[in-house]
């Protein structure tokens, strides 16, 4: 990522999700009861309050699960550091799903360090008795930016098997 404008759209769509993230997370405290959910689109969709000391799908290490996922988040965006670094310049769909995957991360880091509830999740989507677990925007933004990021390595290595092919059927 060596442009200026690879750059600029990069740090402004973390920054935007990193907004969006803690914006909505506050306004989910200050809003929501966990026991009083509001519906969205019936029992579809709603608002429901949860904070969650584990990771994702309730997966929990014991006590100390805050500060390992912590550890584990600054592992993961120094690796993804290392990726944004990497990509080629004018690569706008990688650099932005990295920049997703980044700014999730760090929105669910800033909740782990603000309070020892854990991470605020407040999307609520499911029929009936079978839910999804709760989310947030920065699990939207690290799901869709993962999403984003593998369809982009995986056409990048179609694209290098078909460059292969071409120079191996040169004469």
């Amino acid at each position: 990522m060596a442009s200026v404008v690879d750059r600029r759209v990069f740090w402004g769509t973390a920054a935007a999700v990193v907004v969006a993230d803690l914006a909505t997370k506050l306004l989910a405290e200050a809003w929501l009861a966990p026991t009083r959910p509001i519906p969205l689109a019936g029992d579809y969709v709603q608002l429901r309050l949860v904070f969650n000391q584990c990771a994702a799908f309730g997966l929990c290490l014991g006590a100390y699960s805050r500060w390992i996922f912590f550890g584990l988040a600054l592992v993961a965006l120094f690796v993804l550091r290392s990726m944004v670094l990497a990509a080629r310049p004018g690569d706008r769909f990688r650099i932005v799903a990295l920049a997703l995957v980044c700014a999730g991360a760090v929105g669910n880091v800033i909740d782990r360090v603000r309070s020892a509830r854990g991470v605020v999740d407040f999307v609520d989507v499911g029929i009936g008795s079978a839910r999804w677990p709760t989310f947030n925007v920065a699990d939207s933004a690290i799901t869709v930016g993962a999403i984003a990021l593998a369809v982009s390595l995986w056409l990048e290595g179609r694209a290098q098997e078909r460059a292969k092919e071409a120079r191996a059927a040169e004469p």
